[in-house]
């Protein structure tokens, strides 16, 4: 790669989506923290909670699955402008909203993100498009730099969640953690103002709009049931139950827990630009592997630790390589597709993602009704390393055009 630390041939329209995941990570980092905390106030216990986080995930994954499949038949500046447009919607409703019924249902039609990654229906367009607008040399670099700026901005929109713990005695904290669901929705309005200005290069000719996933079916069925064992290990560990987690765990204060969130991070933020130079060394699928396995093993340690500074640490630990496999995986699977196929196959593999992690929040609620003990914890390190071993078995030999 002739440029180490930022794709040469990255232009305006790679600019602006990078731009609108960094409005969205801030968005979805405030509304992630938030949202425990606002739903305890509200007297809603843990296995509510954990529902509404299950059917936020449930319905994210039903929107991600229509949009991939059928995104041939839009305009993507379409797709894109009516997902801000929903976004908008959902901090509006959650504003207004504060029975459980009606919450659980706006989290389930809605574009709410519980998790510190990006699960929402942007994600098939916006991939499709970042992988076509830089050359393919640059393509794990283009998607560090576009899942870096969510992560810092998702660091910040944490560590904002506690400002109105921080200043309780000025505000009322709930009214206040009621108003950051307005500024999730506003920073939707902001993305559809970058939305409408893409290029219309960024649109498929006539020609190529087929079938979904007719040449690459088989190996994106393999990487999604892989995908999936992944997210659902993750999912007993989204950053809305993290953080629930800390709370009764160690009666953490939401400000502490916003700023341990915030560091997090930073730290998975600047991890994912290594990951660009040791893909470009060892491949994807081994760049994935051993950054990782490692991650879980300090994730498995965090949750029997017997005090928070102990738990604190490891997660951190675990945060300097559990993202280090994001733009690996994403670049791959652009790269093992057609281009007219890449919305669909982003889909696919993000779909089952969704639904596989949609299901553990509502067993974590369970499991922290019951204890505060790590559980959920445990249960994600075991699984997620399980992941990490079949994806090495099955796929360290099978690599794209440009690893060979």
């Amino acid at each position: 790669m002739d440029h180490l630390w930022f794709p040469r041939s990255a232009g305006p329209d790679a600019l602006r989506l990078t731009a609108t995941r960094a409005a969205r990570g801030f968005a979805d980092g405030v509304a992630s923290i938030l949202l425990a905390s606002y739903l305890t106030r509200l007297g809603f216990g843990p296995l509510q909670i954990g529902a509404i986080v299950t059917a936020t995930l449930l319905g994210s994954a039903a929107l991600t699955l229509a949009m991939g499949l059928l995104s041939n038949r839009f305009r993507r500046r379409a797709v894109l402008l009516g997902a801000s447009a929903l976004m908008l919607a959902t901090g509006i409703g959650f504003y207004e909203a504060t029975s459980f019924w009606p919450l659980l249902v706006i989290g389930f039609v809605g574009t709410l993100n519980p998790s510190a990654g990006d699960v929402t229906l942007f994600l098939p367009t916006e991939q499709a498009v970042l992988a076509e607008v830089v050359a393919p040399p640059d393509r794990t670099l283009m998607f560090a730099w576009y899942n870096l700026a969510g992560a810092l901005a998702g660091a910040a929109g944490a560590l904002a969640a506690g400002l109105p713990d921080s200043l309780s005695r000025a505000i009322d904290p709930a009214q206040a953690e009621r108003a950051g669901f307005l500024v999730y929705g506003l920073f939707g309005a902001l993305s559809a103002l970058a939305y409408r200005k893409l290029s219309p290069a960024v649109e498929l000719a006539p020609q190529e709009k087929t079938a979904p996933l007719r040449k690459s079916r088989g190996i994106v069925l393999q990487l999604s049931a892989l995908f999936s064992i992944d997210a659902f290990g993750g999912g007993f560990v989204v950053q809305s139950l993290l953080a629930l987690w800390l709370f009764r765990r160690f009666s953490m204060p939401v400000a502490t827990a916003g700023a341990i969130f915030f560091v997090t991070g930073l730290f998975g933020a600047a991890s994912q630009l290594i990951s660009s130079r040791i893909a470009a060394r060892i491949g994807h699928v081994r760049t994935m592997v051993f950054t990782h396995l490692p991650s879980n093993l300090f994730l498995l340690l965090a949750g029997i630790m017997p005090t928070a500074p102990l738990a604190v640490f490891f997660l951190l630990l675990r945060a300097l390589l559990s993202q280090m496999d994001v733009p690996a995986r994403q670049a791959y699977v652009m790269a093992m597709v057609p281009r007219e196929e890449r919305a669909a196959a982003s889909s696919v593999t993000n779909v089952p993602r969704s639904l596989a992690s949609a299901i553990a929040p509502l067993l974590a609620g369970a499991l922290l009704d019951r204890s505060d003990f790590g559980w959920p914890l445990l249960c994600a390190g075991g699984i997620k390393a399980a992941y990490d071993l079949l994806l090495f078995a099955q796929f360290s030999r099978r690599m794209p055009g440009e690893e060979q």
